[in-house]
């Protein structure tokens, strides 16, 4: 059976894990339930996790490589307590290598990175998903220029493996301005959201020439001033080649920000 490929929003830095604490506030209880049963509505167990996570961009392609990947405590600000947590995951430099060959067959630069670990674009997620922490995850990176071409084009490489057991996941957010302001702040980001999801749900050559040119959409550098949490979208949405996409996830945080998660396939 071929897995699908996911893009999901990763949420605020550890915010799933500081439930109660004082001056955070408690506004992501459905996103996290929405991550804590994604794996339920799998048909498979994957066999390893490929993701891409907005929090890596490189001047070329890298894979992380290492047996036992280290955890990346790339957010600033928060409680000590989410400086420790932990998730012992493997790595799986089986796939990186898969990785990287079916990458630079293609005509990519792609090399294997041994020292970096993971970042919470990828283990925050998934200390929700598979809190077990036994499946593997190999993580990759963007392109510093981010462009959107480029990593459908990524993700259309990455197909193939799919159908190997590899769950190709997408970690960004579908709306990322940190300080919105200005007026109709709620309008702007729900079209944007509408936007989106109608450019997801169109044929497959139409929707890649319109997620190729986003910033035309309504809103569109409102809900992302810089695009690196839209593109792991776009690798996702590569990665399904002809197949349909579904929201899976949709609401309205703090009643002002419009954010979505997608399946293909």
């Amino acid at each position: 059976m071929t897995l699908p490929s996911v893009f999901i929003p990763h949420g605020a830095g550890p915010c799933f894990f500081m439930r109660g604490h004082p001056g955070f506030p408690d506004i992501w209880d459905n996103l996290e339930q929405f991550l804590r049963t994604l794996a339920s509505t799998l048909e498979e167990r994957p066999r390893a996790i490929l993701v891409v996570s907005a929090h890596w961009q490189a001047e070329c392609l890298r894979v992380t490589s290492s047996a036992s990947p280290a955890l990346l405590y790339d957010y600033y600000g928060f409680p000590a307590h989410t400086y420790h947590l932990q998730y012992p995951v493997a790595g799986a430099p089986w796939l990186a290598e898969q990785v990287c060959a079916l990458l630079q067959a293609a005509g990519f630069e792609a090399e294997p990175e041994r020292q970096r670990g993971l970042d919470h674009g990828a283990f925050i997620p998934f200390k929700l998903i598979y809190p077990q922490a036994d499946i593997a995850i190999v993580q990759l990176s963007l392109r510093h220029d981010l462009d959107p071409g480029f990593h459908l084009a990524v993700g259309r490489c990455l197909a193939p493996l799919r159908e190997q057991g590899v769950l190709i996941v997408g970690s960004g957010m579908s709306f990322h301005n940190m300080q919105p302001v200005g007026p109709q702040i709620a309008e702007r980001a729900q079209a944007f959201d509408q936007w989106l999801n109608a450019a997801l749900m169109a044929e497959p050559a139409t929707r890649a020439a319109l997620l190729t040119a986003w910033p035309k959409a309504p809103h569109a550098r409102f809900a992302h001033p810089r695009e690196e949490h839209l593109l792991p979208l776009m690798v996702a949405c590569g990665a399904a080649l002809e197949q349909p996409a579904k929201r899976i996830y949709h609401e309205s945080l703090a009643g002002l920000v419009a954010v979505s998660a997608f399946r293909f396939g």
